[in-house]
């Protein structure tokens, strides 16, 4: 046992990764918009494929999380791994609980969220401060009538098989070689083809449930593209082109945007796109940013904003979207009618993503590495 500091020299930043990650955030939000109008009909639902953004950061993740952490392990004990994680991403994911039980009671509706009117506000403080664990809550006792592990905060539940990832990574999978790495791999994709391709519902959408389908949903979204990322930063095959930003950019919207294909009976085929997206199209995004660099100031200013906001507008735009699809049902808003009001929930969105950044996530974070991080401590 030796006793080292924690304070290990930071590694630059893929400029153009936190960038990707900023543009998919917003796409996230204006799909959870469309959304609204789409009257739980998939097929009809505008910027279609919005929810595999999911997908695409869990293996921006993977591959951030190689890049920063592979070649520590030497100097930094699993205390020290998890300590750092927790420090990047739960202050956020308890403002983002606090925000949604704020904003509860304003989404009541008699069509979409029957239960909140009549809530007991002691519920929603417990399921708050259960929120704040990432612990998933059972439908039983779920306070919206969704179904969610995290009913205060919906997407909250791609943070806890975040957290789950890396913890197994951890434990296991950083140990391995990069050809055992590669068969968990290829076995992982096999498990998400099979699911989207073969299985009975031609998409990957779900994981936000505490039952064994939901959960077998989110650890098949959760284990290729997590660990494909963390295969793709140490086998660092990564593409060298010009205006990566931009292209990778573009490529990511087009990716997300595109309509459903397929109908009922040829389900297969959107699964086949979904597949062909997450293992394929995704690493593919990822090489070339990773391997592009930014040569101006304007692009280089766009990639940090973005990346600087990705994170708090992904657990924080929900609590909107929950209130602005309550109003959109309850009036029978559509897309003509409601297209201004949207407009305006994703610029109170960003806006808000950026005070919650500044004021409260960029501080609290100071304050926790001061505390937490610039002292010795005894690894193993």
């Amino acid at each position: 046992m030796s006793s080292i500091s924690s304070d290990i020299k930071p590694k630059k930043h893929y400029e153009i990764l936190d960038g990707l990650r900023g543009v998919a955030a917003i796409l996230v939000v204006a799909f959870h918009i469309f959304e609204a109008f789409a009257g739980g009909n998939r097929f009809k639902q505008i910027i279609n494929h919005g929810y595999l953004a999911v997908d695409f950061f869990f293996l921006l993740s993977g591959f951030v999380v190689a890049y920063a952490y592979d070649d520590r392990w030497g100097k930094m004990g699993q205390w020290e791994f998890y300590k750092r994680r927790l420090i990047r991403l739960q202050p956020m994911v308890i403002l983002g609980m606090i925000i949604g039980a704020i904003f509860y009671y304003f989404q009541a509706s008699d069509a979409l969220f029957p239960m909140i009117a009549g809530m007991e506000v002691w519920k929603v403080i417990l399921t708050m401060v259960i929120g704040f664990t990432l612990l998933p809550i059972p439908p039983s006792l779920e306070i919206r009538g969704w179904g969610e592990m995290h009913p205060l905060n919906g997407p909250a539940w791609s943070l806890f098989f975040e957290y789950i990832a890396n913890i197994l990574y951890a434990l296991i999978f950083r140990k391995f070689s990069n050809k055992v790495m590669s068969v968990f791999v290829l076995i992982f994709a096999g498990l998400l083809i099979n699911y989207t391709v073969f299985g009975s519902k031609g998409d990957v959408i779900g994981g936000w449930s505490l039952n064994l389908e939901q959960m077998n949903v989110g650890f098949t979204r959760l284990l290729y593209p997590f660990f494909a990322g963390v295969l793709l930063c140490r086998l660092g095959k990564l593409i060298h082109v010009k205006n990566a930003f931009w292209i990778c950019s573009i490529l990511i919207t087009i990716v997300l945007a595109l309509p459903r294909f397929g109908d009922e009976n040829s389900l297969w085929i959107n699964g086949l796109y979904e597949s062909i997206c997450i293992i394929l199209i995704f690493p593919l995004i990822v090489a070339i940013g990773a391997g592009g660099e930014i040569k101006n100031e304007f692009s280089l200013k766009i990639c940090k904003l973005l990346g600087d906001i990705s994170y708090p507008i992904y657990i924080t735009h929900y609590p909107l979207i929950y209130w602005f699809t309550a109003w959109v049902v309850d009036n029978k808003v559509s897309m003509e009618n409601g297209y201004l009001e949207g407009i305006g929930v994703l610029i109170v969105t960003i806006i808000l993503a950026f005070v919650c950044l500044k004021l409260y996530d960029e501080p609290v974070r100071k304050w926790l590495v001061n505390k937490f991080q610039k002292r010795k401590v005894s690894l193993q």
